[in-house]
């Protein structure tokens, strides 16, 4: 790829959806835009550019920004999030909600398997939570990365990626060469595409965020967005999780971290969200 066009592609992503690309990485860059280019009936990566520049074709600009935004994921992955989210933060939610739904959401959730992660858990979870009510939500950027989610078949690859045998064999079933999330947790789980570092006004308001490595995946002034929109759509009494080497110090006043729980975050009660 020509510097013009690994250039183009980083004001794109930065543009669209504060996505930080590393123009050195020609390699990342041609691996995730080769199977664009093909998928879309381009020769070449350089023929997919050069109609993008020709077109300015909105729905090609966000195939390419979606190829690139990070898709990393696996199921309990780092584990210590979860085991504190069923023991401490999902105990205390269904205490304090009484009866009345706690709402979950899967930000940046990829192919689904932090969601199922936490839906697992809550299936888990309720004999000894009588009474638990959830709503539990997952979106992503990527249109093809939901369409993956919520179809709940994985290879034997990704299942063997930190899913415990228990959750296997309780919880899915083989097809073919896959292996098929059990029809109850994918109708737990309401799926929506949005873009974090826009406008979430409409997205309602959670008890528990999970949004793990995307602060490190934006270019700076977007890491600020993103957690402004997170203060909005964070309850007052609700718990940010982000990643293990990631920190909502950049706006110290909204978040403040739960001591002794690395990467899990508070709102801060003296601080008010600006309309």
């Amino acid at each position: 790829m020509k510097s013009e066009d690994r250039e183009l592609v980083a004001q794109l992503c930065a543009a669209r959806a504060g996505i930080r690309v590393d123009v050195e990485k020609v390699y990342l860059l041609e691996s995730r835009l080769g199977p664009v280019a093909r998928r879309e009936g381009f020769g070449s990566i350089d023929d997919l550019l050069q109609a993008l520049r020709a077109r300015r074709e909105d729905r090609l600009a966000w195939t390419i920004v979606e190829a690139m935004a990070h898709a990393e994921t696996s199921f309990f992955r780092d584990r210590e999030p979860f085991t504190l989210f069923r023991d401490e933060v999902l105990p205390t939610l269904a205490k304090r909600r009484d009866g009345q739904p706690v709402r979950l959401w899967s930000a940046a959730c990829a192919s689904g398997q932090e969601v199922y992660s936490l839906a697992m858990i809550i299936e888990d979870e309720r004999a000894r939570l009588p009474g638990l009510k959830v709503e539990l939500f997952g979106s992503d950027l990527s249109e093809r990365q939901l369409e993956k989610a919520q179809s709940g078949l994985y290879t034997q690859f990704e299942v063997q990626r930190g899913l415990p045998i228990r959750h296997l064999v309780r919880y899915f079933e083989q097809a073919d060469e896959m292996w098929g999330i059990s029809p109850r947790l994918r109708q737990m789980v309401r799926w929506r595409r949005i873009n974090l570092v826009a406008d979430l006004s409409t997205a309602g308001r959670f008890d528990v965020i999970f949004c793990r490595y995307v602060l490190s995946a934006l270019i700076e002034p977007m890491r600020m967005r993103l957690l402004e929109n997170l203060a909005r759509a964070l309850s007052p009494e609700g718990y940010l999780f982000l990643g293990s080497n990631e920190t909502a110090g950049s706006l110290g006043e909204a978040f403040q971290p739960l001591e002794g729980r690395p990467g899990i975050y508070a709102r801060n009660p003296d601080f008010r969200v600006a309309a």
